[in-house]
């Protein structure tokens, strides 16, 4: 990610929905050597920010509705939450929740592409979004996975103005020339119930070592990988099942 800091457009937030919170925070400290602290007001409801140093870099939770999947979630920022929940749906898009004031720290929304892949819209309030990305722990990538990348292709640039640079190995997203994140077209290698999803990559010091850790508590989906002209990568599971990715900090993706 070339981006260092919440950009209007880009992604500026990441945050697990878990089936065990207690679960996570000790699975994700262990990994990433998180500092969780968990918002004490009842009406917060176990939200949980993750910080590396004082800088905020993730947030855990737990899952609200019966229907909602363990997975990391992928928010984006924008300057009005409802002109783009507007967007969204003129492009294709379908809007599953909001948008809605969270206290005074911003206003969200949660969409979905055409595809069906879901991702959520930020209105900073008194919480930009992360305060750290690229350093080992924190954010570093995104990447949509879809069966749909000609839609895709036309509805992100269309709902936040994203530049694309496609290529026959890999399309990557960007905002004026700084590439945030990428596109994977879902085929036959992946199962048909495994739905369309935006999949995060933190950055970390040994992709070898971390994967090592994974091993003994999570599973592996993808062994550690040098991309040819980029990053070393590897694609993992967490014991409740919520998958992500981690890259080598330092490499250019």
């Amino acid at each position: 990610m070339k981006l260092d800091a919440p950009v209007t457009g880009g992604p500026c937030w990441t945050e697990l929905g878990t089936s065990d919170l207690d679960a996570a925070r000790r699975f994700y400290t262990r990994l990433f050597g998180w500092r969780p602290e968990t918002d004490a007001r009842q009406e917060a409801g176990g939200y949980t920010v993750a910080h590396l140093g004082d800088a905020a870099v993730a947030a855990l939770a737990p899952l609200y509705q019966p229907s909602q999947p363990v997975a990391w979630n992928v928010s984006f920022a924008v300057t009005d939450a409802d002109d783009t929940a507007r967007a969204v749906t003129e492009a294709g898009g379908t809007l599953l929740l909001g948008p809605m004031d969270v206290f005074d720290v911003g206003r969200f929304a949660v969409a979905a592409d055409p595809g069906g892949a879901v991702f959520q819209l930020w209105q900073a309030g008194t919480f930009p979004g992360a305060g750290l990305f690229n350093a080992p722990g924190s954010l570093g990538w995104v990447e949509l996975m879809t069966r749909d990348p000609e839609g895709a292709m036309s509805f992100y640039p269309r709902v936040f103005g994203w530049t694309v640079a496609p290529s026959d190995r890999y399309t990557q997203w960007g905002i004026g020339g700084a590439d945030f994140g990428g596109m994977v077209t879902m085929d036959d290698k992946f199962p048909p119930e495994v739905p369309a999803h935006w999949l995060p990559y933190f950055a970390v010091a040994d992709v070898d070592d971390t994967t090592a850790v994974v091993q003994r508590h999570g599973t592996v989906l993808m062994v550690p990988t040098s991309v040819p002209d980029g990053p070393r990568i590897a694609v993992l599971r967490d014991p409740q099942g919520a998958v992500f990715g981690v890259y080598r900090a330092g490499d250019e993706t």
